[in-house]
């Protein structure tokens, strides 16, 4: 099946090889750019933090009989007639997979976006990552990596995209278990059936899901007017419409159902949906998955 939203001139296929050539091109420039956007925009991303063993301080609580003599703080027991000890804090490493949709409809670029759909997932998964790697998380991308915690860790998940020479469309998401977090980017232009049967693995696993809908300004509009030639990327398949301005108002009834259905999915999973325009700053995106991954589990999904 066609997928929806695909509106641009056709694309030459491209075999595994010159895709993995033009991603290892793109990656490091979109690696900088990852790095700017984290330096400049989010100062703050924590781990999972709760009381424990760790080296940062927690809180202050009353001291309980039969604990170590050794863990009450004199000094702050001095200031009234109660004993209190320092409690510490244990961060739970986290892990979180990643992935950008490799797909040659992420190659779409209409005259009024920034960056194609693909350097956009791309740059939004390096911050991700960056970011992650620097509050001692663990991250992986599947069927690429195992889950590993680095502080460069962006920069090493960005060596392996650079040397991957094909990464498959959907990647085999059966071992991502409970307790772990998925981050997908991608146009999400498959019907929206086929995209719910992909990810319903992780859903039976209680995988908590973030997806990141990264559209192409023209995709939503449908600029369209005139003799216009469309191709699907994905299959080859060509539609010629004599006045294409007359198939603008069903395009856009079907590619909005496919997004709502989407959202409300998502929502009843409690997962979070984010859309980012290729027209507007990758930080937008960036700030509502932040909100979205550390907000509790009844966060609800919608369209920002």
């Amino acid at each position: 099946m066609a997928r929806i939203g695909e509106i641009s001139a056709p694309v030459s296929t491209r075999d595994a090889l010159a895709r993995g050539r033009m991603r290892a091109s793109l990656v490091p420039d979109l690696l900088v750019e990852a790095r700017r956007i984290v330096n400049t925009v989010i100062g703050g991303w924590h781990g999972r933090r709760k009381r424990g063993i760790g080296e940062n301080f927690w809180q202050f609580r009353p001291y309980v009989e039969g604990e170590a003599m050794s863990r009450i703080d004199w000094r702050r027991s001095a200031r009234d007639d109660h004993t209190y000890v320092r409690d510490r804090e244990w961060e739970a490493a986290h892990t979180v997979w990643l992935w950008a949709d490799p797909s040659p409809s992420m190659l779409y670029k209409s005259s009024g976006a920034l960056v194609s759909k693909e350097s956009r997932a791309l740059v939004l998964v390096l911050a991700l990552a960056e970011l992650l790697s620097r509050s001692g998380e663990r991250i992986a991308w599947p069927g690429l990596t195992d889950p590993f915690t680095a502080r460069n860790g962006a920069e090493r998940l960005a060596s392996r995209l650079s040397h991957a020479a094909d990464l498959p469309a959907r990647p085999d998401l059966s071992n991502i278990r409970r307790f772990s977090d998925i981050i997908l980017a991608s146009d999400f232009l498959d019907p929206a059936d086929e995209i719910m049967a992909w990810l319903d693995v992780i859903a039976r696993h209680g995988v908590r899901a973030h997806l990141i809908e990264v559209a192409d300004p023209a995709e939503e509009v449908f600029p369209y007017a005139g003799r216009t030639e469309f191709a699907d990327p994905e299959t080859g398949e060509k539609l010629t419409a004599g006045r294409a301005e007359t198939l603008r108002d069903d395009y856009r009834l079907a590619y909005s159902a496919r997004r709502e259905e989407l959202v409300r999915w998502c929502k009843r999973l409690g997962w979070s949906y984010t859309v980012n325009h290729t027209d507007r700053l990758a930080s937008e995106a960036l700030v509502r998955v932040h909100m979205a991954m550390t907000a509790d589990s009844s966060y609800a999904a919608g369209v920002r």
